[in-house]
């Protein structure tokens, strides 16, 4: 039951990551702060659909 997700960069939009997470338990979209490597620093990272 478990999707596969990118990641995306909200301040440069890059999609840098990608997970899973099961879409019945959690349907909204995650938020994660991570290592961005077009920024150079921790930023916010958003699910893209």
């Amino acid at each position: 039951m478990r999707d596969l997700i990118t990641i995306a960069c909200t301040v440069c939009k890059n999609r840098n990551y990608t997970s899973t997470k099961n879409k019945r338990k959690h349907p909204d979209r995650v938020e994660f702060k991570k290592y961005c490597r077009f920024c150079k620093k921790h930023t916010p990272h958003k699910e893209t659909r």
